[in-house]
C-alpha cells in the first residue's frame, strides 16, 4: 500500500506562484509513475501533470509552460512548481501513484 501526503497549497494572487509538495511512503516509490490531478466545484478531476519513473513529463495544455513537475527519489517526493497563477487553477490538488490518491491540498487563486 502507498500513503500519499500532498502539501503546500493556499491563497495565491494571481500571477503568483506555489510550490506543491507530495510525500509517499514506501520502497517502491521511484520505480513508478507518479500524477498530478486537480478538481475544482462541480467538476471532474482532471490530470495536469505526470512524471515516470524514468523523469519523462507530460502536462495538459492548460498548464504547459506554467507548470513544472519532477521528482526526488531520495525524498519520495514530488513537486509541482506552478506560477503565473490564473483563477481558473483554484481546485483541490491532488497526486496519484499505483492507484493510491493523497488527501488533496486547496489552491485558490484570488486577488
Amino acid at each position: 500500500q502507498v500513503q500519499l501526503v500532498e502539501s503546500g497549497g493556499g491563497l495565491v494572487q494571481p500571477g503568483g506562484s506555489l510550490r506543491l509538495s507530495c510525500a509517499a511512503s514506501g520502497s517502491l516509490f521511484s520505480m513508478y509513475s507518479v500524477g498530478w490531478y486537480r478538481q475544482a466545484p462541480g467538476t471532474q478531476r482532471e490530470l495536469v501533470a505526470f512524471i515516470t519513473s524514468g523523469g519523462s513529463t507530460d502536462y495538459a495544455d492548460s498548464v504547459k509552460g506554467r507548470f513544472t513537475i519532477s521528482r526526488d527519489n531520495a525524498k519520495n517526493t514530488v513537486y509541482l512548481q506552478m506560477i503565473s497563477l490564473k483563477p481558473e487553477d483554484t481546485a483541490v490538488y491532488y497526486c496519484k501513484q499505483l492507484g493510491f490518491w493523497g488527501q488533496g491540498t486547496q489552491v485558490t487563486v484570488s486577488s
